[in-house]
């Protein structure tokens, strides 16, 4: 399937990191677009140095996006992969959320009216939380993502929300993001959160059980969305890993 590029933002005025573009690659999907996944990467905390493909935080979403067209691609799932112009969040700049933003106008521009599915990890499950609130937004997946008590929940009304956590994670906080998913449960329409014993921040213990619930979230609400039949795909796996509906806050895997 041909990837094609998007990088005309336009370019801010003079200052750090001026020059820097972010960057959408979008994986189109076979016949008629029935969901566009957004995939956002992860940062830090200050920086304006540009984002490379070489860097080890959009690399790391190169496998999900590939799973989720493998899986969606032929039912209708376009995936749209953002690198955004700046490693940092830039305090109040917030600069990856205006990155979001404007990969977001550019799917409605081309897909209006068509489901969003959302999907970051680190800085960029930050990020999808925080625009979760575009009107095509119907579902967010975080991984390990970065939250505080600040971090607001009114972004995911009505959306379906799935965080996923490492118990080990030192550079993000398990207990922040499962006080985030207790505080978005009532808001939100649904809330699943899942701590994975033994995993880390970066995703490297348990793979494939990472890649399992996320991309089975996702193409779980896009089958829901869409209507169309994924049975065999990851959304099967990923519903046979969750309790009975009304399980209690998190759920331990």
């Amino acid at each position: 399937m041909a990837i094609r590029k998007i990088d005309d933002r336009e370019a801010e005025p003079a200052g750090p990191g001026s020059d820097a573009k972010a960057v959408l690659s979008i994986a189109g999907a076979s016949g008629e677009t029935r969901g566009v996944a957004l995939v956002l990467h992860g940062g830090r905390s200050n920086s304006f140095e540009s984002v490379r493909g070489r860097h080890l935080s959009p690399a790391r979403m190169l496998p999900f996006a590939r799973a989720l067209r493998t899986g969606g691609g032929r039912h209708g799932l376009a995936v749209w992969t953002l690198r955004n112009r700046y490693r940092g969040w830039n305090g109040k700049d917030m600069s990856p959320v205006q990155d979001a933003r404007w990969a977001l106008a550019q799917i409605s521009r081309e897909h209006p009216g068509v489901p969003i599915y959302l999907l970051g990890h680190s800085m960029g499950g930050l990020t999808a939380l925080c625009v979760a609130d575009h009107p095509q937004v119907e579902a967010v997946a975080a991984l390990a993502p970065w939250l505080d008590a600040q971090t607001p929940v009114d972004r995911v009304a009505g959306r379906r929300i799935l965080i996923v956590h490492g118990t080990e994670d030192r550079w993000t906080s398990p207990a922040n993001s499962l006080a985030y998913a207790r505080r978005a449960d009532g808001v939100a329409e649904s809330v699943d959160y899942i701590a994975l014993k033994g995993a880390g921040h970066f995703m490297f213990r348990r793979v494939g059980l990472w890649n399992s619930l996320a991309n089975g979230f996702i193409l779980d609400a896009f089958a829901a969305s869409s209507g169309r039949d994924l049975q065999g795909s990851s959304a099967d796996a990923f519903r046979s890993l969750l309790p009975a509906s009304g399980a209690s806050l998190p759920v331990v895997l």
